[in-house]
């Protein structure tokens, strides 16, 4: 399993913060060729992460492994996930509970990226 992290460190006051968490496992394929279940977590720190509350997963087929960069697979993992690539939309499982107007328990922003 690879897990990729994602860390806030501050230059003022030098704590590190946990921002995001997405594990990509290994589920099959050929030595040259990888397929691959991906899953980003919920949350914004270590705390919240570490309950293991899937926001989104999805898989990435016929990866050539060998041939290209992990960095390449961290992206199509990305856009499997819909985080980026031409469709990208904000879902419902991407916002936190602090979003949520919490009268109504809806969220107070829903802004969709440029463009889309």
């Amino acid at each position: 399993m690879i897990i990729i992290r994602v860390e806030l460190h501050s230059a003022i006051t030098r704590k590190v913060t946990e921002l995001a968490r997405m594990r990509i496992c290994n589920i099959g394929g050929t030595v040259d060729r990888g397929d691959y279940h991906v899953a980003t977590l919920r949350g914004r720190s270590t705390e919240q992460l570490d309950r293991g509350a899937v926001t989104r997963e999805g898989n990435v087929r016929d990866y050539p492994r060998r041939a290209i960069h992990v960095w390449h697979l961290v992206a199509r993992a990305l856009i499997a996930l819909g985080y980026a690539g031409k469709g990208v939309q904000i879902e419902a499982a991407d916002l936190f509970e602090a979003a949520t107007d919490q009268s109504s328990n809806q969220p107070t922003n829903t802004r969709r990226p440029e463009g889309t």
